[in-house]
């Protein structure tokens, strides 16, 4: 316990402002950095220049950026409306910081305190330096300068705390998808950030007029200033960005825009990459979160989001927005002559699974999926991408109308084999089967058992007479010619079949027919048959208390939102377990982006981690909602276990309780 007196400076009614109270703290509440003591007419004159090169240099290392930004190419699409939604992305993600918090809990609850923190001292700041000349305008010893001081201490607790936290976990903990190259300008920068809590916090401390305070002032001064340049050309410049990018994010999850004109490629070159897309890679913040993520990265491939976005900010450092020379080399080199081939190459784009979890997670507004399909649609549609898959696909998606390169007769077949009726405009929905449904033996399986599910209901249906691809793995791989086709001869076939409501079980195709044909017309409203089940539960069987555990497909989840649709469809056929990454954790199949139809992929297999943590809930059943993740999976448990659980999707879950009747076409169903 400390002896001597404290002087209480925060007025009371009654009591004189000097009145002298036992000291039981050792705090000197009158001590702040608000009123250097002594301040002479040099030193202001010192302060001011101090300042001005502070700003200078900051902008000085900012201009670069900044031109960048405004000088590369504008995007076409881009439109502030609704602006609505951009309030509200930006008042959650970015003042409450819920993104942050809500992925990565405990660092993202340190990283708020700091940000908050810094919010708070942004008045504090201003009349830290204002007092510097005697402009000051929080008296400390006033209602409101009293109370802000020491609100302003409870945040530099808070910060300094923090800090120290996020030093240690980088410096000392490092998880490995921050990457093994130190940042020791980010460990200098949490320094002068935990100087600055520290000096601040040491003025109550220390006697009003003291030298030990003017000490401490300059202390919180300089690292002020010297904290205020650095920032341009380390990843704290998202401080700055951030905010924007945020707000101005292309509106919806994962979207994909349209090229601008005929001689619009894709990002072939720097003069291709939009002012949205440098925005966002100068706001990464390099936490690491995406590659964490990433199926690709965590199962050996080349790719690395993060890398990805870094790669385009060292391209525009060295070489601008206005060059010819391609973003993607053909190769990662060992010795690459330009920094931005070492991050940026062919295969890496090419081993994207679309799955969005990067885009998800990310707390600065990055939008990696439309960056990394713009590098593919730049490397296809130029036709610098050469792969037999990659051919051999856009030749059966052209020719034959689907994507396994099947004769139309063959869907033909099954349509008559399971008495399908037509569409004639007279049934309610459209039923449409997609590749996997009409060609895929396991997907015919899943399409004929919810055939049966909408019997059982009484929903009338046909199916088309002559269907083609929606032409999602075109797009997902960058062939637009080939998805403008196939998009265009889709619509057509609604609008002359007249059909109102679709109803598919690929959220591929309906993630496709309702986002991405809107570039070429509107398509009939389309839902995916674990919303249609789940709309009609109550008529639909109750089952025993098998265990099944669920997975969420990625174009289901992340893509549209739908979670709760299919596990109340699987509550109605057995006992729902949870996989350990589930909802919009959820870990991919390996099949998305074209990925299916790429031949064997290299390092472990995506589909061969996700079967083993489903594999070892212990569940007897695996339910899906994907003819792609059925696929991959079907491969996948066999490989990784002699007993496998059963695999089967949420309509065949349904339609194993509905016992076989004659249908009004004849034959049992």
């Amino acid at each position: 316990m400390l002896a001597g007196a404290l002087r209480v400076v925060i007025p009371v009614r009654g009591i004189p402002a000097t009145t002298l109270l036992p000291d039981t703290t050792g705090i000197h509440y009158s001590a702040t950095l608000a009123e250097p003591a002594g301040f002479s007419s040099a030193e202001s004159v010192l302060l001011v220049l101090c300042v001005l090169l502070s700003a200078g240099l900051f902008f000085w290392r900012f201009a670069p950026i900044l031109r960048n930004i405004l000088r590369s190419r504008p995007d076409a699409d881009f439109s502030l409306r609704p602006i609505g939604r951009r309030v509200w992305a930006f008042v959650s993600e970015v003042l409450c910081q819920s993104r942050v918090i809500r992925q990565r809990p405990l660092p993202g609850l340190a990283h708020a305190f700091v940000f908050w923190g810094f919010l708070a001292f942004a008045l504090v700041s201003l009349n830290h330096l204002a007092s510097g000349v005697r402009l000051g305008f929080l008296d400390p010893q006033g209602r409101l300068g009293s109370f802000y001081f020491l609100f302003a201490a409870a945040w530099a607790v808070l910060v300094a705390v923090s800090i120290a936290g996020l030093f240690i976990r980088r410096f000392f903990m490092r998880p490995v998808w921050l990457g093994e190259k130190l940042s020791y300008e980010s460990g200098f920068i949490a320094f002068l950030i935990f100087l600055l809590m520290v000096t601040y916090l040491g003025a109550f401390f220390v006697d009003k007029g003291s030298t030990g305070v003017n000490l401490l002032w300059w202390m919180h001064t300089l690292s002020l200033l010297i904290f205020l340049p650095l920032i341009p050309h380390t990843k704290h410049l998202h401080l700055v960005l951030s905010p924007l990018t945020v707000f101005l994010k292309r509106d919806g999850f994962a979207k994909i825009p349209p090229l601008a004109g005929d001689e619009d490629f894709g990002l072939v070159a720097g003069k291709d990459i939009t002012q949205l897309i440098s925005l966002q890679t100068y706001s990464c913040v390099e936490c690491g979160r995406c590659t964490e993520h990433c199926p690709a990265a965590t199962t050996g491939k080349l790719l690395n989001p993060k890398e990805i976005v870094l790669g385009l900010r060292s391209y525009l450092n060295e070489l601008g927005p206005a060059s010819e020379t391609p973003l993607l080399a053909e190769a990662r080199d060992t010795a690459p002559a330009d920094a931005h081939q070492q991050l940026l190459s062919m295969e890496a784009a090419f081993a994207c699974t679309t799955c969005g979890s990067c885009e998800f997670q990310c707390p600065v507004g990055v939008q990696h999926v439309p960056i990394i399909v713009g590098l593919r649609r730049g490397a296809t549609n130029t036709g610098a991408w050469e792969d037999t898959y990659g051919t051999k696909l856009f030749l059966a998606l052209e020719k034959s109308g689907n994507a396994l390169g099947l004769s139309a007769m063959e869907r033909d077949k099954f349509i008559q084999k399971q008495q399908f009726p037509l569409f004639d405009g007279t049934q309610e929905y459209c039923l449409w089967l997609g590749c996997m449904g009409g060609y895929d033996p396991r997907g015919r399986e899943i399409i004929a058992d919810f055939a049966r599910v909408m019997r059982h209901l009484g929903t009338t249906f046909g199916v088309l007479k002559k269907e083609k691809c929606t032409g999602d793995p075109a797009r997902r791989l960058g062939n637009d010619l080939v998805f403008q086709t196939l998009a265009e001869s889709g619509l057509k076939a609604f609008e002359t079949a007249k059909v109102q409501k679709i109803v598919a079980i690929c959220p591929h195709c309906v993630r496709t027919i309702a986002n991405d044909w809107r570039e070429y017309g509107i398509a009939p409203v389309i839902e995916h048959h674990s919303e249609f089940m789940a709309r009609h539960r109550d008529h639909l069987p109750q089952q025993a208390g098998e265990s099944i555990v669920y997975h969420d497909p990625c174009y289901l989840g992340r893509y549209q939102e739908i979670y709760d649709e299919p596990r109340a469809v699987i509550a109605q056929a057995g006992t729902l377990v949870e996989a350990p990454r589930s909802h919009e954790r959820s870990f991919c199949c390996g099949a998305g982006g074209g990925l299916a139809f790429l031949g064997e992929e290299p390092g472990e297999r995506v589909s061969h981690v996700r079967a083993k943590e489903l594999a070892a809930t212990g569940a007897k059943v695996v339910g899906t909602a994907c003819p792609f993740c059925n696929t991959m999976f079907r491969d996948a448990l066999s490989a990784i276990s002699d007993t496998p659980p059963q695999l089967l999707d949420i309509a065949q879950l349904t339609a194993r309780a509905i016992p076989a009747s004659p249908d009004p076409m004849g034959g049992t169903q």
